[in-house]
């Protein structure tokens, strides 16, 4: 129990008899005491950098009953509320801000009218030299522009058990925002603050890389296994195959989370670029010998996030980088390094296009005269609404005339998805885009290379290679992120110029 008021978890569990105005009410002085309790106040700039001392156990002590209290709360509203509160309760103390933001306009200002050389206020004092107020007024506006949670997000981090809570509890805030069950612009930010706040105690440092095998204990086994969101894991068997011959498996766990996958990537040992997912995910004799002649690529065909909190936070890209070196080490020989990838997202993006595109009247078509006479007559429908519904229900692909029919179009409109369709500047497409980022090429577009349910329903069944050349990939990096240049090859600018030809829409 916690001096200064009943206990935060009996204040959950009143006897049913209570009325329900009664209860919501003892709910609401729960969440603000457990809050008020929890989060430190922000300490005085002068004693930024020092601990008081019989503070330390203290907040040691709310920190885990915060935890308590709150994993006491039922997912969803519940939660919801408790982080709006904290969000909008706790955060900046803007009075503060505006204090100490007039004094710096003012130096600033004072500054600006003095003739150079001329002495000032800012010379001298504790910060010495030239400027030396006005630096020291804007470290204060930096401090007092601390939220308040961030004390509590600090303290939590430093508790046992603490850094999963918090990834726990980012996850249960991004759930909040998609349902709308906590909005505004105080959360999001806080959502930022406890992103970048991750970003560092999950920086590369503090991860260890792990080699997933089948002598690897069941726990470790299963937990991949759940994890797997490309390509879902039908049984042991399948498991089995993928971390046997010719096959890698490797994650990431943190140093204060051990036993955790945090992000997985699965990793084929073949002899060329693949361009079929089923091929790699067929069974494999489970003690078949590795020729090493035989492996001179390695195709990343899924990666992982294990932990949706951890959302937004850089670790993929270190994942394959690790993942590469390993690979390096163990076979010298080989050259090419590239990923089987999904397409998520086109299926949706081309039905939004054939909507709009029978909606607006002079609206040129996606596909040519003679593909549309072609589709039309195998179809028996001359309009649109046919190939929508065709889309949405997988029926197509039952028709090899035309699957035939369509793959030149679909191909070319799936390369300038890839291609042309930005956001902010940058690819759409949050696959292309990670890989992209990484400095990877976009490289082969593969026609029917998953033909499960899920493949056809995603893509039509499309997937891309994006080839990783080692040597090429800082600068390839730096130009998307710098220009928004997308390093594409031949193939897929071809089918992108045919598409600007053809389409024009």
């Amino acid at each position: 129990m916690l001096r200064g008021g009943p206990g935060l978890l009996s204040l959950l569990s009143r006897p049913g008899a209570v009325a329900v105005a009664t209860a919501a009410r003892c709910a609401g002085t729960a969440m603000e005491e457990a809050l008020s309790l929890a989060v430190p106040p922000l300490p005085p700039y002068e004693t930024r950098e020092k601990a008081a001392p019989p503070a330390g156990a203290a907040l040691e002590q709310r920190s885990a009953e915060f935890m308590r209290f709150y994993r006491a709360l039922e997912p969803g509203r519940p939660r919801a509320e408790l982080l709006s509160r904290l969000a909008r309760d706790f955060g900046v103390e803007h009075g503060r801000v505006a204090e100490v933001g007039s004094r710096v306009l003012r130096l600033l200002e004072e500054q600006q009218r003095r003739q150079p050389g001329q002495p000032g206020e800012e010379d001298g004092g504790p910060e010495g030299g030239e400027g030396g107020a006005l630096l020291q007024a804007e470290d204060r506006l930096r401090h007092s522009l601390t939220p308040r949670y961030r004390g509590l997000f600090q303290h939590l981090g430093r508790h046992e058990g603490g850094l999963r809570f918090l990834v726990e509890l980012r996850r249960d805030l991004l759930e909040a925002l998609a349902a709308r069950q906590a909005e505004g612009p105080h959360v999001r930010e806080m959502n930022g603050v406890l992103k970048n706040m991750l970003s560092d105690w999950f920086s590369v440092g503090f991860l260890n890389l792990e080699r997933v095998t089948w002598q690897s204990s069941c726990e470790i086994l299963q937990k991949i296994s759940d994890s797997e969101a490309v390509h879902p894991v039908r049984n042991w068997m399948d498991m089995k195959r993928r971390v046997g011959s010719y096959r890698r498996c490797y994650y990431f766990a943190h140093c204060a989370i051990p036993g955790e996958p945090l992000v997985v990537l699965h990793v084929a040992l073949t002899d060329e670029i693949s361009n079929n997912v089923q091929a790699l995910l067929k069974e494999i004799p489970s003690l078949e010998v590795e020729v090493l002649n035989k492996i001179t690529t390695a195709i990343f065909y899924s990666i992982s996030l294990t932990q949706p909190g951890l959302q937004g936070v850089e670790l993929g890209t270190y994942l394959i980088k690790r993942v590469v070196k390993e690979l390096q080490t163990e076979f010298p020989q080989i050259k090419a390094f590239s990923t089987l990838s999904p397409i998520p997202g086109f299926t949706k993006w081309l039905q939004g296009l054939l909507s709009s595109q029978s909606k607006e009247t002079g609206r040129s078509s996606p596909f040519t005269e003679l593909e549309h006479r072609e589709i039309s007559e195998l179809t028996g429908d001359s309009t649109t609404e046919i190939l929508k519904r065709l889309l949405a229900n997988n029926e197509w692909v039952r028709s090899e005339k035309l699957a035939r029919a369509l793959q030149q179009p679909l191909m070319r409109l799936c390369a300038w998805y890839l291609y042309g369709e930005k956001h902010r500047g940058y690819a759409l497409n949050p696959v292309a885009n990670f890989h992209l980022r990484n400095g990877a090429v976009l490289w082969r577009l593969n026609w029917m290379a998953d033909a499960s349910p899920r493949g056809i329903t995603a893509s039509c069944g499309m997937m891309v290679n994006y080839r990783y050349f080692l040597e090429d990939t800082t600068v390839n990096s730096a130009s998307y992120l710098g220009t928004k240049q997308i390093k594409a090859s031949e193939q897929v600018l071809t089918l992108v110029s045919q598409f600007q030809q053809n389409s024009k829409l």
